[in-house]
Formats: structure tokens, C-alpha cells, sequence
């Protein structure tokens, strides 16, 4: 895919990114400038950015609590003492997702011909306003699962800052719980969407289904103690569909979006450009330069739907300055 352009006064790239996104251009260069206006990714000179490739990895219905339970996660014992995934599993996504998308061990639905892995290329930047998280990647050859029918792809980004701690140990799989649907111990007719174990009264080993009274949620909320997601949905020749929320007691999207997204798609192969004031207000988490987040990155595709997507290992990421895997600097 060729750079999203840095200058705004290149009428026949507006033209070109416009054709891109699917929308019919009416009265020319006046048209043009508003979809810039509306869209300030193309502020960022991603020339000038580099970029880290990232494995994203199929997870199978492996769970918190099985990453916790010996006989089904060998480095469970070496979890529980505190170490997290990247430490032992850095370098192995590939491998460890050929083997969960097709294992029915760990995957008893499995989508036949699905690859195990993708690789997304991820730059971010910010104006002294707003972030920019862009992903490149290509799902490849993918079976259509049939489960999603508008959006054959989705990307989404995960972010905490520092109050969910197992999030920074265990990315995604902080949020995916054995009794969720489409998972091992979901229960017929219940729809028990991606939570934090904190929101449970108890947890086993299937999950937790009581959930805190409503008082104590509003104040674990309250104090930060959710984490927050954006996703693009996405389709050839069309502007992405976004939604943005959090995950506490449950996935909950905002009512409003305060997260914006361009797309565009080219012989398969997919860029989105996600966007959000740095400090958008309650219930957003503030990016504060100088401190540390934990970031995860996922991917649906082929037409897939709720669990059956593509994950990163917990990554992190800090603004303008700190040790990270994404160092977020001024473009």
C-alpha cells in the first residue's frame, strides 16, 4: 500500500484516498478537503515513523483460568509465581498458533483451512493532541467462517494503564474467561461477553457468573479499573464502522465514539489508522507522557466473529518518553 500523504495540498492524492475508502466524490477539491478535516491520520508523515512488526496469533479457547491450571498450560505453575506471557512465549506465535487453530484440544470448533497467524506492522505517532495507532497487515487466504456477514475483517486495539495489573501479565487472556460464550464451560443461552475476573464475587475454574453488585462496580469503574478497547470494522470500498468501549463486568460499547478510524484496502492487504485525543475526558483513559500502558492488538478475519480472532502478547507502549515497545513521539 503506498503512504498515506503528509501534505494536504495534493489534490490528486485526496482524490486518490477518497476513491479509496469507497465514497463518490461530489463537487471536487471542496469534498476532499472536509473527508481531510474529518480524518487527521493524514497529518502524521508515516514516512517518518518506523514501524515493529507484531505476530498476531490464533488463541484457540484457551482461558485465564486454564493459563493457571497446570494440566492445561505446562508454564502454569511459572505463571502463578508471576512471570507473564511474553516472557516464555516471545518469538513462538507462530508456532503456538498453527497449533491452537487446529488442536481440538484446545480448539473443538475449529474453522477448517484457517491460517494460524498473521503479521501486522505497527507504527504510532501523536500532534501533541491526538494519537495515532496504525496497523498494516495482510490476512492472507482465509476460509469465510460465515459468522460476521457485513465485515470480512476487524482490528482492534486494547489499552490499560497500570490499574489492571493482569493485563500487563496476560494480555487479551486477562479478559477471556472459560465460561464465556463459544468457549469450554459457556452455558446454553447465556451470552457471556470478554470481563475482568475483579467483577466476579468468585472465581473457579470455569469462570466466574455472580457478578458485584452494582454499587461496587460503578465504583471499581470509577477508579479506573477497566480496560479500554477501539475497533474498526471493515470492508472493501467502504469508510470503517468504529466502536469504542470497555471491559469490566462485561464488554460495553460508548454510546458515542470519541476514537475516529481511516482504512484503506489494496490487493488484500489492509492499513486502519485509529485516532483519539490524547486526553478525551471520562470515561477514557488519559496518555500522559512519560508513563507506561499495556497495548494488545487484534485481528477478526474471514468473516469471524467474537472469540475466533487473532491476538498479540501484551505489549507496551509510552508517550514521548520511557522504555517500551512503542515509543509514541511528536510527528
Amino acid at each position: 500500500m503506498p503512504p498515506i500523504p503528509s501534505k494536504l495540498g495534493c489534490f490528486r492524492l485526496i482524490i486518490s484516498s477518497v476513491c479509496d475508502m469507497g465514497i463518490r466524490l461530489v463537487g471536487g477539491f471542496v469534498f476532499g478537503a472536509a473527508l481531510l478535516a474529518a480524518s487527521p491520520s493524514f497529518a502524521v508523515d508515516w514516512d517518518k515513523v518506523a514501524g515493529k512488526d507484531v505476530v498476531l496469533f490464533y488463541p484457540g479457547q484457551l482461558s485465564w483460568e486454564a493459563l493457571l491450571t497446570q494440566s492445561e498450560h505446562s508454564g502454569a505453575d511459572k505463571f502463578r509465581e508471576g512471570k507473564n506471557c511474553r516472557q516464555c512465549h516471545e518469538g513462538e506465535e507462530a508456532a503456538s498458533g498453527k497449533l491452537l487453530v487446529a488442536d481440538k484440544s484446545s480448539e473443538r470448533e475449529p474453522i477448517a483451512g484457517k491460517p494460524g497467524s498473521i503479521k501486522a506492522t505497527i507504527k504510532t505517532a501523536h500532534d501533541a493532541e491526538n494519537i495515532f495507532i496504525r496497523l498494516d497487515f495482510d490476512p492472507g487466504q482465509q476460509p469465510d467462517a460465515g459468522m460476521e456477514p457485513k465485515f470480512p475483517v476487524m482490528a482492534a486495539v486494547m489499552i490499560d494503564d497500570g490499574k489492571v495489573a493482569e493485563v500487563a501479565r496476560g494480555g487479551c487472556y486477562a479478559l477471556c474467561h472459560d465460561n464465556m460464550m463459544r468457549m469450554p464451560g459457556a452455558k446454553a443461552g447465556v451470552d457471556v461477553t470478554k470481563y475482568l475476573s475483579r467483577s466476579r464475587v468468585k472465581m473457579s475454574r470455569s469462570g466466574g457468573d455472580e457478578i458485584k453488585p452494582a454499587d461496587q462496580l460503578d465504583k471499581l469503574r470509577a477508579d479506573g479499573n477497566v480496560v479500554e478497547y477501539w475497533q474498526a470494522r471493515l470492508a472493501p470500498g467502504v469508510v470503517p464502522v468504529v466502536v469504542d468501549g470497555d471491559v469490566l463486568d462485561k464488554r460495553q460499547e460508548h454510546k458515542s465514539s470519541a476514537v475516529t478510524a481511516t482504512s484503506s484496502e489494496a490487493g488484500g492487504k489492509w492499513s486502519v489508522v485509529f485516532s483519539r485525543k490524547l486526553v478525551a475526558g471520562a470515561p477514557y483513559k488519559d496518555l500522559s507522557p512519560g508513563k507506561a500502558y499495556t497495548v494488545g492488538f487484534a485481528v477478526h478475519a474471514g468473516h469471524t466473529a467474537h472469540r475466533f480472532h487473532y491476538v498479540s502478547l501484551e505489549k507496551t507502549l509510552a508517550i514521548d518518553q520511557g522504555a517500551a515497545d512503542f515509543l509514541v513521539v511528536r510527528n
